[in-house]
């Protein structure tokens, strides 16, 4: 069974809080692929990745870019792993027919959107139904992150 973790955002955006997940995913020597909404949204993180920090880079590639089989980070709005990744990020509602295919998936949602919410609730019943492992975690004021029992 896959490992599912959801953060719930409150004081940073995605485009702020992402990027220091994917810092830990990448530096773990594991790969991930996001699953967006649209491709707008896919855009707007692909340059989030590439300006979050003047220190650190985040090597990462889109379904619009060559050489997918490659990337240790992959942004998409499809269900899709073309690099054999084994961690998962969902964001805007997103949800995978290959979820059993990650180790782990990190499912992000926006505490200020109460529709996102209600919605990352009903997948949490649903994995949780299913046998999935669960955390959750909690966005503080300081951007880190606060296990939630």
């Amino acid at each position: 069974m896959t490992d599912i973790s959801f953060y719930h955002l409150l004081h940073q955006p995605l485009t702020s809080a992402l990027p220091k997940l994917l810092e830990k995913v990448h530096g773990a020597n594991m790969k991930a692929v996001i699953r967006v909404g649209t491709e707008n949204h896919m855009r707007e993180l692909d340059e989030a990745l590439w300006a979050f920090s003047k220190n650190s880079f985040l090597p990462h590639g889109t379904v619009k870019g060559k050489f997918a089989e490659q990337q240790p980070i992959y942004l998409t709005t499809e269900d899709e792993n073309p690099a054999g990744a084994t961690v998962l990020v969902l964001v805007d509602g997103m949800e995978s027919t290959e979820l059993d295919k990650y180790d782990r998936c990190l499912e992000m949602f926006d505490g200020a959107d109460q529709e996102a919410v209600t919605a990352a609730r009903v997948r949490w019943k649903k994995y949780q139904d299913a046998g999935h492992g669960l955390t959750y975690w909690q966005q503080t004021e300081q951007g880190g992150w606060g296990k939630k029992t």
